[in-house]
Formats: C-alpha cells, structure tokens, sequence
C-alpha cells in the first residue's frame, strides 16, 4: 500500500529537478519557450543591463562582475526611442499619470535681504591739526558731537612763531608803501616779493585768508590764532584737552559731515555677482522701523573674505535730516533681475536717461557735467546698465520646481519634444521664486517638461540604457540661442521706424549692437555712427567712445557675423562628396570581407529610413580565408589578388556574428 505513494513522490521530485535543470541551461525558459528561443530574430540587438547599473550594458545574458545581480534585457522604452529619449504610448502615459506644463518667460526680480551697519562717509571726514607748535588757551568744540559749520571756531591757539610771522608780514607792508627812489629799492630789494612771500608764509602756518586780511585792516599782531573748521559736520573725535602744548603736525579734532553716510553689507559671492553701481538699495533702520531710507550701491568688493566667505558692499544713504545714527544696524532688500545680471538691461525711473557720477552714485543730473563732490564728469545711466525702456526689464525662464530632478550638481529634465516622446536635458538652475525655478541654459520657451512621472520616466532610459539622473554627463547639450535669432520686440520695431529711410535696411541687416551685443531698438532709435567710412549702429551714445577707441575690433565683429549669415546653417544638410582614393602600384589592395548574406548580388540601395543600432561591446571576429568566388573583387592582370576572409561561424561569438552581418548591410547600403 505504501510503495505506490512513494512511487509517484519519487516521480514528482525528479520531474520538479528535470526541469530546474533545463531551465539553468537554457533548454527551456521562464516564459514558457524552447530553449532556442534566444536565437530569434531580434537576439542579436538584444542588450542586457545590470539592475543597479553597476555595468555598460552586455551583449549576452549572465550575471554583474559588480553586484552578482543577474543580467536584465533593455528594454527599447518604444520604437521611434534613441540614445537620448524614450517613446510612450498614450496607455503607458495615462498609467504613468505624466503631466506636462510648458516653460515659460516673465519679468520677474528677486529679492535679496541683508543685515549691515551704517558707518562714516569716510570721503567727507577730515582730521584737523596743529600747524605750528603752541598751546591750547581755550577750547570752543570741548567735547565729542558737537556741530560745527564751516568756518566755526573749534580752538585758540597761542604760538610765538605765528606772532613773528605776523610782525614780518606788517613790516613788508609797509616796506613796500615806503619804498621810492630807484637806488633804495635796489638795495632793499622789491617791496612786492617780501610782502607776497610773509603772507604766503602765514597761509603755511594755517591762517585763512580772511584772518590775514583782518590783520592787514587792523596793523597789530596777534601771538594766538583761532583754529577754524574746514568743513560743515559733526566733531567725532576730541584729541586734544584745552591747555595741552601741542607739536606741529599734532591731531586735535576729527569732524565728519553726516549728510550721507555708509551702510556696509556682506553678501553671499552668488548675491554680490548679481549687483551693479548705482542700483538701488532700500534700507529700515533699527531705530526707525517705520521708515524706509534709499541709498544706491557704491562699490562692491572685488575680493572674497577668507574668513566668512562674503563680499562686501558699500552703499551710501543720503541723511539730510540727520536722523540716521552711526552703529545703528539696518535690513537691506535689494530686488534684482533673476536672469543673468551681466547681460540684462535693468529699467530704474530714477535713473532713466541720467548723468551719474562715476564715483558718488548718489549724485544724479539730467544733462552732462561736473560731479559737485570730486569734480570728474558725469557718465549716461546706460553704461552701467541701466535703461529707459520699462519693457526691458529682466525676464527669465521659469519652470516649477517638480519637473527638475537633481542630483548634487547635475539637474535634468524631460521634454516632451513629440507626442509621447520624452528627451533628457540638462539644465543650469538659477535662483528660486517661491516654487518656481529660474531656468539659465538647457531649455527654450514654450517647450513642455514633464513635472508628474518624470522618476518613472527616468527609470525607464535607465533599464534602455540612455542618460539618465544616475550619469547626466552622457546628455548631448543643447545648442545656445544666438542673439541674432531672437526676434525684435514691438517696441524695438518702433524705435527702428523712426530712422531715415536710408538707414532702416541697413540697421535691420545689422541688427545687434557690436560693442554691448543688445538688439537694435532696446534703448531707443539706435545712434549712427561713421567707422572707417563704414556707417555702424550701436544700441545708446554710451558706446561711441568705446567704438571709437577700437573700431578694427568691433568691424571684425561685424564682418564674423556677415561671413556667418552667407556660409550655410548647421542645421542645413550638405552631402558630402567622396573624393576617389587613388591606388599605386606598389599598394597593398584593401581586404575585402565576404559574408554568406553578401555573396550573392548587392541588395537594393534604395534610400531608406536609419535604424538606431545599439552600442555594445561585441567581442572581435575571427576570420578565415576562403577561395576567390566570382562575386570576389576583380583584379587586373599582373596584380595580386587580395585575400577573401569569412567569419568562422564556429569560432566566432554570436554578437560578434551579428556585428558583421551589420557592417555587411551598411556597406552594401554605400555601395
């Protein structure tokens, strides 16, 4: 009774071991085929690919030498897919659930905030001293945060060596009134010298003009000397007590005039990239929180600090009224573009077709002229890069947060270049806009990304074995957008219709200003100018100078442009012409590889559409020789023939089989 349930468990265990055995070793297979199943049709461009993409994909089943893992094979990811997309099916995107918004343009700024502390004007301190050696009799300004006005007395100063010059001074005087015959005036000498050379010694000892002129109404010296402020401001420093001798040279005050005064910020070296001279800064003081003071960027420090990793930059804030207190911390908000700031025109009303002096941005005219502070000329707004043009203000590319994937410095995207075609992009990030991402190179507008199933969209060139988030490096960039090629705004249209008839055309050929790169029209009707004989336009009168200082640079950059516009686009497709390699005598013919697909007459070399061949690394042919057919190449009488090698089925891979069949194919498609 027992012998037949064992019989039949014996049999059930070696059947359940048969078939684990022919299952390892090919003869049948998981899904249920032969064990041929693997040498179909399609084997031969089969890939496989390890599952934590330790490896470049396989040309043959087996297991990662990384990870042990075994071997999976790629999946395609559809039939129009390449080595930088993938294609999906309507079904496949529905159970994916992708979504897709498209890339989109909007003048948008950032705000950058920082914390600083207001400081001296170091440009309106001044440091008073001692001319001559004396002593302090009194002190008029005898303690610190006394306002004085120009003029004031701050010190009486008593000094012997003043007294004596006083005295020589009178005495020329009156040398000169008394000087008459011409034997006396020989030898005395001329009465206007010595007088002329005693004044100008009491200026060198710091009387004032007026105080030498008061000395010469009145006739009598004086032995003290009152030490008057040379500027209208507010005594910060004391240096000196009343009563103290004092030395030539000695310091005794240090006034400050605190109508403007400096705020001084750090920021990040990415935030201080972003700024320019004479941008705008609004500034709340801690003591005054309810208001809002205005001040504009001054200098901008062209080193990083070490220690903190930040730059400093300095603006000046105007305090006419006084209120604003040194020490005193203050909150800085900065709006800037969030497109790049080197080659954006920023539009400030305050600023709109102004002077502005090179040194104190806070200085501002309507017309050319001296600056009231250091003298040197006033320069046009817009050559620090500002415009009159409210719609030119920055715009930039923004995407949402969700359609980029990053991975320490890599960042990727998917565009939905086709219906249901995906292709991978690599993108430089800019700044952040609440969810909004500022898109600097790697994207154009109005192209749709993928901001829902992009991860699946990724796993999916991971298992074809394309670029992805794990390796962006292989991503083919993207071809930068020429500034010829973007097209004019209405308002540059406009600002170009208003040139003579004659200029027109030309500034419409030429179409970017040479020296800044700015379209025509972006400042206004673009200014003609005469180079060489040669009529040029530039965007505003701020780049003549420079046009004329190096006018062979700025032709060369006309005639690089011209010299592109008549050569033939990198998208227009020029075929190539083969030029007939011609064989001496002496030369060895070129091997000729025969395959049996190849033998019989050469296929038809209709054109037909590419087929994307995978990229394995096949494993090398061995080739034998075989006897010269009638298909072989014929040779002229008296030359050596050239070998004839056929791939040794046996000894040969099968990809590496499959590869030559390939090249077969391709050069019967050349010939």
């Amino acid at each position: 009774m027992l012998i037949q349930p064992l019989l039949f468990l014996t049999a059930g265990v070696f059947v359940i071991v048969l078939l684990g055995v022919a299952q390892k070793y090919g003869f049948i297979t998981a899904g249920g085929g032969g064990g041929h199943s693997h040498a179909g049709g399609g084997a031969a461009d089969t890939r496989y690919i390890c599952p934590m993409m330790c490896t470049p994909p396989q040309s043959e089943p087996g297991r990662c030498p990384v990870c042990a893992m075994e071997l999976v094979p790629a999946s395609s990811g559809g039939g129009d897919s390449d080595s930088q997309s993938i294609h999906l099916d309507p079904a496949s995107r529905r159970v994916a659930n992708i979504q897709t918004v498209a890339v989109t343009s909007m003048p948008m700024t950032r705000t950058i905030r920082a914390i600083g502390e207001l400081s001296y004007d170091e440009g309106t301190q001044r440091t008073i001293s001692a001319y001559v050696d004396g002593r302090l009799d009194r002190l008029f300004a005898d303690y610190t945060g006394m306002v004085v006005k120009k003029g004031d007395h701050l010190a009486l100063l008593y000094s012997p060596r003043l007294y004596s010059g006083q005295v020589e001074l009178l005495l020329a005087k009156q040398a000169r009134g008394e000087v008459r015959s011409e034997k006396v005036q020989s030898i005395v000498g001329s009465g206007e010298d010595l007088y002329g050379s005693a004044k100008e010694r009491l200026i060198e000892l710091g009387m004032t003009v007026e105080q030498i002129a008061d000395l010469e109404k009145v006739g009598e010296a004086n032995s003290r000397l009152h030490v008057c402020a040379p500027i209208s401001g507010t005594v910060i420093e004391k240096l000196a007590d009343e009563g103290e001798y004092v030395k030539e040279g000695q310091a005794l005050f240090k006034v400050a005039d605190l109508s403007t005064v400096w705020l001084m910020l750090e920021l990040f070296p990415e935030d201080a990239a972003t700024i320019r001279y004479g941008q705008k800064v609004d500034a709340q003081v801690q003591s005054l929180p309810n208001r809002t003071f205005a001040g504009r960027v001054a200098f901008i420090d062209p080193h990083v600090n070490p220690k903190t990793r930040t730059v400093g930059v300095r603006v000046v804030i105007p305090n006419k009224e006084g209120v604003l207190r040194v020490g005193d911390y203050a909150k800085a908000t900065i709006d800037v573009p969030l497109s790049d700031a080197t080659e954006t025109l920023v539009f400030d009303p305050e600023l709109a077709n102004k002077w502005i002096s090179p040194r104190h941005p806070h200085v501002v005219a309507d017309a050319a002229g001296d600056c009231p502070v250091c003298g040197i000329d006033l320069v046009p707004s817009a050559q620090f890069g500002f415009t009159d043009q409210p719609s030119l203000s920055a715009e930039a590319l923004m995407i949402p947060r969700d359609a980029v994937l990053m991975a320490g410095e890599n960042s990727v995207v998917y565009v939905e270049t086709e219906p249901g075609r995906f292709e991978i992009r690599r993108v430089v990030l800019g700044p952040n806009c609440g969810d909004q991402l500022v898109i600097r190179s790697g994207l154009k507008l109005g192209e749709l990304v993928a901001t829902r199933g992009n991860f699946l969209i990724d796993s999916q060139m991971q298992l074809a074995g394309n670029p992805s988030l794990i390796d962006p490096t292989r991503v083919e960039p993207m071809k930068e957008a020429s500034p010829y090629d973007q097209p004019l705004t209405p308002d540059m249209i406009e600002a170009l219709a208003e040139l003579p008839d004659d200029d027109r055309p030309l500034a419409e050929s030429q179409k970017v200003c040479p020296v800044r790169g700015y379209l025509l029209g972006a400042m206004g009707a673009p200014p003609k100018v005469d180079v060489n004989g040669k009529p040029v336009f530039i965007c505003c009168e701020a780049c003549r100078k420079d046009l004329l200082a190096e006018p062979d640079k700025y032709l060369a950059v006309l005639a690089n442009r011209e010299s592109s516009v008549s050569s033939p686009e990198v998208g227009d497709e020029v075929v190539p012409v083969p030029v007939p390699r011609s064989v001496g005598p002496d030369s060895p013919p070129p091997p000729v590889f025969q395959t049996p697909e190849t033998s019989g007459p050469l296929p038809d070399s209709s054109p037909r559409k590419p087929e994307l061949l995978p990229t394995p690394q096949p494993q090398a042919p061995v080739f034998r020789p075989v006897e010269t057919t009638d298909q072989a190449v014929k040779v002229q009488p008296g030359t050596l023939a050239p070998p004839v090698f056929q791939p040794d089925v046996a000894r040969t891979p099968k990809s590496a089989t499959s590869t030559v069949r390939q090249a077969s194919r391709t050069e019967g498609a050349v010939q």
